[in-house]
């Protein structure tokens, strides 16, 4: 609020226009005669005769019985108000509305004062208000603030008047008689505008008190449901009853739950198991703006915080939208609300009202609020920023919705002002139309309605966006019928038209879910919304490039599932998320069973960060422990992060079907999730087995990713290879816990414990498969590895083939300087002098052997044929072995920035390397999207026709026939290469050509 040091009278900007002058003026005339016999609203007097004060109380003469009983009836108060900052007048009545219970404990008023005041600072606020709204002062912002500020201290002192009267009663027992509301054992929960902190002029506070019955403040044999509900009706009393001085409050308490049946304060336990059980989505929109203003606001904000789980679902909620929609479609038809018009228009619940930018907001909050904290907000205009700002809404809705709101709420206070009403209707009458349009600063009705209509349908057209223009469930290009046995001819002629190849079979499949052949869909709901889904499913299949096979996994998803209804909803509610689903089912397999499992994960494909490339360690990792939160014990971490490792993948895949990872960066991003799964599993284990065990004194450990994990190249069906490593003292070789062990033994059954975290099924799935053969010895040597033993190990008895798989270690997690110390051992180890001769020997031999043991003639295995990826890593590893020494550069790097510093160094010449580098990317690319799309072996005798064409497409060729002739050519380079890369003398030889 600007120059909160002026006085309100030194502030006034404007004044509305008067409809009848000449009754304005008469009354003003009486109201000066007032000022002169009061000594103490002299200072008024010169303020009357002329200026804009002059001309803000004409209009109030004119156009606000209520306003203006209150000026004339109290000249005093109104010199006060007007000749002090109206900041400073708002503040001093608040604190005297908190405090007044204070007076009454000391004995400066009698009861019969303390409720005359009561009622005389809220006449003193609401006559404040006014002025410096019409006056221009207080933005609508800075006027829903201190209406909502002021009720608070209204709840507050009427609470602690209850409170203090009750103890003295002996009734209650108070921790603190200054601060009655701390610990008493109830709290009071504002809710609605009051609770948001945007309450309006005249409006009825919605209060909800919930109770603690075991609360330490119930006297022995008190009964407390009686005795909160007896407090909760002397604070109704108190605030709403009728008294020559007016009133302080309505109060509704129809908001508790189930208020037909049950007392007017509510048990805690009573709220809990109400709320999960039977809560609606019409009382999560009401709780989002919950706060608690009295009583015991810390029991109050803890229930609030149990209750999140209620109010904020974890998954996008699609459901609440047609929940919201109906209550709005509701009010439009009991009440009378459908159209836009100006006489007799209610601002609120009408067309293009305050209540559908309400709607707008709450029921985007409750659909995203969940995954988006930041959407949790209790104000309007703050969510409509935040929605904008999580890239929800475009900033053209963001700032024409909070104009309208703005406009809106300006006009419900000026029809409040008029009569202290809670009404949101404008008049009927033409002539009393007029008038008020002039109340709220127009010249002219024509110029009001024209402003009013116009903000309605802005509103109008945002909130039909939202839900009005759902998904289209009729189908526009014929009949689609699939009742009875036989198939209907102008039915088959439709499917034909979307591009099924097969209609009879589509028909088929269509018409056995309606018969229930599926269990996922035999539920009512589950039927109800397949039969009005099913025109729009099937045209998004049939957009698909292979409209047959995309209907077929949907069927086959559908009969893996325990049941589809969720699926079904979401599909409903949202037409590109139907038209994405429609194309992972028909190029991503995969994919699509993620979503038969979790139909939630695809929230992501429509959230606005979707479309940014994450694949750093930091922002995925961050991302994983968001998903996996709090849990509440270790059987639920383990579902947790099975759940989030495959919402992680998921989004990974997705995007990379979307074009906006790269093979390369998709490898990178499931290395990520791999490792934050890695990190979060090893410390909840940790943790876990510390508290059996303790720890042992000054030991360390360092978890190493090898493999595709080491090289950041992960795919979608990748295992994990890991080694696990430690250190300890021996002279402290026992662990400190309650049931000690010895240091091997302990590492060892913890490194057991961290692979059955990321290995066991549980009912939320599998996570990985964990691979520890490349440790000191392969199978047969310990889980964990001494630090000592492994160093020992690798620099005496190691195999050629255990350096080459080090060429790719990084350490994941453990000990921060154990891992720094574990990189250095390792890098040394890797660049050890060798001789080339011998490398090369080793690399060959044992390529030779992974061909005899596995095969390597199979043209789609881009991993094991001949001059495929597991030619271009051994190359990339062999470099490192040979010159690792010489070029300690290379060490470390992947393949492709491997390759490039070793045509730097003289080691590649410029052909090879630039061959090895296309090659390793071609590859790369093709094997990501074989594991993205096919679980398991890639046949392509079984892989639908369209996957192939789209693995074609990834290498930029027509189809799969040209991309098998490219693959087959460009492993051809690769082991022409192969023969001739790890030769140094070759490389330098040929270096010249380049």
């Amino acid at each position: 609020m600007p120059d909160q040091n002026r006085s309100l009278l030194s502030r006034l900007s404007k004044a509305p226009p008067v409809s009848d002058l000449r009754r304005a003026k008469a009354q003003l005339a009486d109201f000066v005669e007032r000022v002169r016999d009061n000594p103490e609203a002299a200072a008024l007097l010169p303020h009357l005769e002329g200026g804009i004060l002059r001309d803000l109380l004409l209009a109030l003469a004119d156009h606000s019985t209520f306003l203006w009983q209150l000026v004339v009836s109290d000249p005093a108060r109104m010199a006060r108000l007007v000749l002090q900052p109206p900041e400073e007048s708002h503040r001093a009545i608040v604190e005297s509305q908190a405090n007044l219970f204070r007076e009454l404990r000391s004995g400066a008023r009698t009861r019969d004062d303390v409720v005359r005041a009561f009622r005389r600072n809220r006449n003193s606020h609401a006559l404040l208000v006014a002025l410096a709204d019409i006056g221009g002062l207080w933005s609508v912002e800075d006027v829903i603030g201190a209406l909502s500020a002021f009720a608070d201290s209204s709840v507050r002192g009427g609470v602690n008047l209850v409170l203090t009267e009750t103890a003295d009663l002996g009734r209650i027992r108070l921790k603190d008689p200054e601060d009655p509301g701390e610990g008493c054992g109830f709290t009071v929960l504002a809710l609605g505008k009051h609770g948001a902190g945007e309450l309006n002029y005249s409006s009825d506070i919605d209060l909800v008190i919930f109770f603690d019955p075991q609360s330490s403040a119930l006297p022995e044999g008190a009964e407390p449901a009686t005795l909160y509900t007896r407090i909760a009706q002397q604070l109704a009393r108190l605030l709403q009853e009728r008294t020559p001085d007016g009133y302080v409050h309505r109060v509704d308490y129809r908001l508790r739950p189930d208020p037909g049946s049950t007392p007017t304060a509510v048990a805690l336990p009573s709220a809990y198991i109400y709320y999960e059980t039977v809560g609606q989505n019409w009382e999560r929109a009401a709780l989002i703006k919950a706060r608690p203003v009295a009583g015991d606001i810390a029991l109050g904000e803890t229930f609030l915080a149990e209750l999140r789980p209620f109010i904020w679902r974890k998954y996008f909620d699609f459901a609440s939208i047609a929940d919201v929609h109906a209550m709005k479609r509701q009010i439009h038809a009991v009440r009378g609300h459908d159209e836009i018009a100006v006489a007799g228009h209610d601002i609120k619940l009408g067309r293009g009202g305050i209540r559908e930018i309400e709607f707008f907001v709450q029921t985007q909050q409750l659909v995203f609020g969940g995954r988006r904290p930041a959407l949790r907000g209790r104000r309007t205009l703050d969510m409509l920023e935040a929605l904008h700002d999580e890239g929800w809404i475009t900033e053209t809705a963001r700032d024409e919705l909070s104009d309208a709101y703005r406009f809106l709420r300006t006009i419900e206070h000026r029809l409040q002002m008029v009569a202290d009403e809670q009404t949101q209707r404008l008049p009927s009458d033409e002539e009393a139309l007029k008038s008020f349009a002039k109340f709220c600063g127009y010249p002219n009705l024509k110029a009001f309605a024209k402003a009013l209509t116009q903000q309605a349908r802005i509103v109008q057209g945002h909130y039909a966006l939202l839900f009005e223009e759902g998904p289209e469930l009729a189908s526009d290009v014929g009949n689609l019928v699939f009742t009875g046995t036989t198939d209907d001819p102008e039915t088959l002629a439709t499917l034909e038209r979307m591009g099924f190849r097969n209609p009879a079979q589509a028909a088929e499949t269509v018409r056995g879910w309606h018969f229930g052949r599926r269990a996922a869909i035999t539920s009512q709901r589950a039927r109800e919304v397949l039969t009005e889904l099913v025109p729009a499913l099937l045209a998004a299949l049939g957009g698909t490039a292979d409209p047959d096979g995309a209907l077929a996994a949907l069927d086959r998803a559908f009969g893996r599932m325990p049941a589809a209804v969720e699926l079904l909803t979401i599909l409903q509610s949202h037409d590109r998320l139907r038209l994405r689903f429609a194309d992972l089912l028909g190029t991503a397999p995969r994919l699509a069973d993620t979503v038969a499992q979790s139909p939630h994960v695809l929230d992501a494909l429509i959230d606005p960060a979707f479309g940014i490339p994450f694949n750093d360690d930091a922002a995925v990792g961050e991302q994983v422990r968001q998903i996996i939160g709090t849990p509440s014990d270790h059987e639920d971490f383990l579902d947790r992060t099975r759940d989030a490792a495959r919402q992680m993948r998921f989004i990974t895949g997705a995007r990379l079907l979307s074009d906006i990872l790269s093979p390369a960066q998709a490898g990178e991003a499931y290395a990520s999730i791999a490792d934050a799964v890695i990190r979060a599993s090893f410390d909840a284990v940790r943790k876990v087995f510390e508290a059996d065990h303790g720890v042992v004194p000054g030991a360390r450990i360092a978890i190493l990713g090898l493999g595709r994990l080491g090289s950041r190249e992960l795919t979608a069906g990748s295992d994990l290879d890991l080694v696990v490593i430690y250190d300890f003292d021996e002279d402290r070789r026992e662990s400190d816990g309650p049931r000690k062990l010895d240091a091997v033994v302990y590492f060892t059954r913890l490194t057991q414990r961290l692979v059955a975290a990321l290995t066991v099924p549980t009912r939320r799935g599998l996570l990985y498969e964990v691979d520890l053969r490349l440790r000191p010895q392969g199978g047969k040597g310990p889980v964990a590895s001494q630090f000592r033993g492994f160093l020992s190990y690798q620099k005496t008895e190691a195999d050629l083939w255990e350096h080459m798989a080090l060429t790719r270690a990084r350490v994941i997690a453990g000990n921060g300087d154990f891992a720094a110390e574990v990189e250095a051992a390792v890098k040394e180890i890797v660049g050890t002098p060798r001789d080339r001769k011998y490398v090369i020997s080793e690399v060959a031999a044992m390529r030779e052997l992974i061909a005899q043991e596995k095969g390597d003639d199979n043209p789609w295995d881009l991993k094991l044929a001949r001059g495929g990826l597991t030619d271009i890593d051994f190359i990339a590893q062999g470099l490192v072995l040979t010159h690792g020494a010489e070029h300690p550069a290379l060490i470390g790097l992947a393949p492709e920035a491997l390759f490039a510093e070793a045509r730097k160094a003289g080691l590649l010449s410029r052909d090879d390397a630039e061959t090895l580098i296309e090659a390793h990317r071609l590859f790369n690319a093709i094997f990501q999207w074989q594991r993205l799309t096919i679980e398991g072996r890639f046949d392509p005798a079984t892989v639908p026709p369209v996957i192939l064409k789209r693995l074609a497409s990834v290498a930029g060729l027509p189809d799969e026939k040209v991309l098998l002739e490219h693959l087959g050519e460009t492993r051809g380079q690769v082991t022409e290469v192969f023969g001739r890369a790890l030769d140094a003398g070759a490389a330098k030889r040929s270096r010249r050509s380049g």
